[in-house]
């Protein structure tokens, strides 16, 4: 560190940074809102902003000035800590009855919707990354790119469905028990990928971290689960269990990357699992939202736009996020609609369980986030991201009005 420095002029440069971050963010937020797009995309185009402003140009960048790296290191945890605590909010929000429930159909749709999008991702990125051969960096180069594909976020299909009365029908209900399903095979198809192309122990060893990890998960979650229970039978909504709660999923995520090289976002989404059967799980998440509400999340999909580097855009750059866009839109159509067909949906079902499986949110950004950190995505290739984001988002609730009014009329008219 430059001793020329104190110590007082970094942190007030920290202060000043994320107050503009915290403030820029949160207000594009809601101005996308809006307009009818999601939050996030409005803090990511506040970071690609405040990447353009001179206070804000070196970030992600190497500077000798440490105020500008300390900076930067210091968003970078804040931006860590975001993700954690999304997804351990993803994981306390989940609904284990309805996994149960919705069983055989939501399963084998869920899986279709992760592989089918992978494959037709990974073909796609061969084209222009090149078709090199099994364990080559370009190669799990475009299996990432595909693994970003895999994720859905069904919270604007579930608000569609709720304003069109739909949500509580069997489409609607294989829909977002279907998106529960994906997310937890996406999570676990990130792990094996990131252990994989880390080559730490061999692709043996990685899978057999991966198993021991969720042995171990489901082994330290049941202790922790009973625990809880206990706790909360005798202190309902007491302040102290979100707090204790956070605590717990902060050590699983340590341990899942510390002791089996699994991402940490997947430690403490099997953390929020854990909790997400305690009659007091609603009231922890609530709280544990606030925190991500406030400041973390905004830092997180604002430092997304900070890190987006918009100077690689060519032409060939142009052409693979129109292509990334449409393989990522009809991947979920081809693969959940797909075996929908096949499991006893009628045509017009099948297209609305597609088109309800389609849009990404803020899990896609951590995918690629993490393999921004893994090496294994450019910077630049975060701009493909956002624009399926904003294009799924602005496209589905569209389709699922025109898919759900032409059934009715046609039920109109047979009846």
């Amino acid at each position: 560190m430059n001793s020329t420095l104190p110590n007082t002029e970094i942190i007030l440069h920290i202060l000043l940074s994320v107050g503009i971050i915290v403030i820029v963010a949160k207000y594009f937020g809601v101005l996308a809102k809006k307009i009818g797009i999601p939050q996030v995309a409005g803090m990511i185009v506040a970071g690609l902003i405040l990447r353009f402003i001179p206070f804000f140009r070196n970030f992600g960048k190497t500077d000798p000035n440490v105020i500008y790296n300390e900076t930067n290191q210091f968003i970078s945890y804040m931006s860590e800590i975001g993700v954690i605590l999304i997804m351990f909010s993803a994981g306390l929000g989940t609904n284990i009855k309805s996994l149960v429930k919705s069983g055989f159909k939501a399963t084998l749709i869920a899986i279709c919707g992760v592989f089918v999008p992978l494959i037709m991702g990974t073909v796609m990125s061969m084209f222009f990354f090149g078709f090199d051969s099994w364990g080559s960096l370009n190669f799990f180069k475009s299996v990432f790119i595909g693994t970003i594909l895999t994720a859905t976020s069904v919270s604007i299909t579930v608000a569609v469905l709720k304003e069109l009365g739909k949500i509580k029908s069997d489409v609607g209900q294989t829909i977002v028990s279907a998106a529960i399903i994906d997310d937890v095979i996406g999570i676990i198809v990130l792990t094996i990928v990131l252990g994989v192309s880390s080559g730490k122990g061999g692709y043996l060893g990685i899978i057999l971290k991966t198993l021991a990890f969720f042995v171990c998960a489901i082994v330290a979650g049941f202790i922790v689960y009973r625990l809880f229970r206990w706790y909360d039978k005798r202190h309902p909504r007491s302040r102290r269990i979100p707090i204790y709660a956070l605590g717990i999923a902060l050590i699983f995520a340590f341990c899942a990357e510390h002791f089996f090289g699994i991402a940490d976002i997947t430690g403490a989404y099997i953390a929020g699992i854990v909790f997400c059967s305690l009659s007091d799980a609603s009231y922890m998440e609530s709280k544990i939202d606030i925190n991500a509400y406030m400041i973390f999340s905004p830092i997180f999909f604002a430092s997304i736009g900070l890190k987006t580097d918009l100077s690689g855009m060519n032409l060939s750059l142009l052409w693979f996020s129109i292509a990334f866009v449409i393989v990522g839109c009809l991947s979920k159509i081809i693969g959940c609609g797909g075996i929908s067909k096949l499991l006893g949906f009628n045509w017009k079902e099948c297209l609305q369980i597609g088109e309800g499986m389609m849009v990404r949110g803020e899990v896609a950004l951590i995918v690629a986030t993490k393999g921004l950190s893994a090496g294994l995505v450019d910077s630049k290739y975060f701009t493909s991201v956002i624009l399926l984001i904003i294009v799924s988002s602005m496209v589905v609730p569209i389709l699922l009005k025109r898919s759900f009014s032409e059934k009715t009329e046609v039920s109109e008219i047979t009846g």
